[in-house]
């Protein structure tokens, strides 16, 4: 989604090192596809003055050795450059701590494990992925949209779906979906179950045991 946003006129991408393992992973194999010259390193050490040969950075948060980091400073540094700031975060973690837009991310992406999955051997889990208004019409997939029914009730709908699919095909930018429609409907009714004041009370619990 950030190389399109570009439209490929910028061909680096800067991931943190303390990503988790296996998301570097998955980003070294789709970058090497799309030909993007993958950078992995500080995002403290990050050289601005080449902040626009690159398409975006992407950071987790917490990262993999339990750091959590306020980017909101960094990410005004991103935007001066017009780089497309991602960051993966922890949902359970963000019933803590500030979230993603409120530091300026343009993108957020994460696993929905953490509320109500069963490990389940590494996967499947579900995961969420949410994008500013400004961006929204260059997300992959799919966008539902809360509305009302004929008898004035509360209901979901699909608010907009890229026809790209089907129109351009090979050259569209969203992927085919997979479903995961059983552990997204688990998940929502967990967070449903628990509400604020529960999750948050799930959240300390995790944060202060040990």
């Amino acid at each position: 989604m950030s190389y399109n946003i570009h439209n490929g006129k910028r061909t680096k991408f800067f991931l943190s090192e303390s990503t988790f393992p296996q998301t570097i992973d998955v980003i070294k194999t789709k970058c090497k596809g799309l030909d993007i010259e993958l950078v992995i390193g500080k995002p403290s050490e990050f050289d601005f003055s080449k902040g626009k040969e690159f398409i975006g950075m992407l950071v987790q948060n917490p990262d993999n050795l339990g750091n959590l980091i306020d980017y909101t400073e960094f990410s005004a540094k991103l935007k001066e450059h017009k780089m497309v700031f991602t960051i993966a975060a922890d949902l359970l973690c963000l019933c803590l701590s500030k979230p993603p837009g409120e530091m300026g991310a343009d993108i957020a992406v994460g696993s929905t494990q953490r509320m109500g999955i069963p490990i389940a051997f590494g996967g499947p889990h579900p995961g969420y992925f949410a994008t500013s208004d400004k961006l929204k019409r260059k997300m992959p997939g799919r966008v539902i949209g809360i509305s009302k029914d004929v008898h004035g009730n509360q209901a979901f709908r699909m608010a907009m779906q890229t026809r790209e699919q089907h129109i351009r095909r090979d050259k569209a930018t969203s992927n085919i979906c997979t479903a995961q429609a059983l552990l997204a409907n688990m998940s929502s009714f967990y967070m449903q179950w628990h509400g604020r004041v529960g999750l948050r009370k799930i959240a300390k619990k995790c944060r202060f045991m040990g």
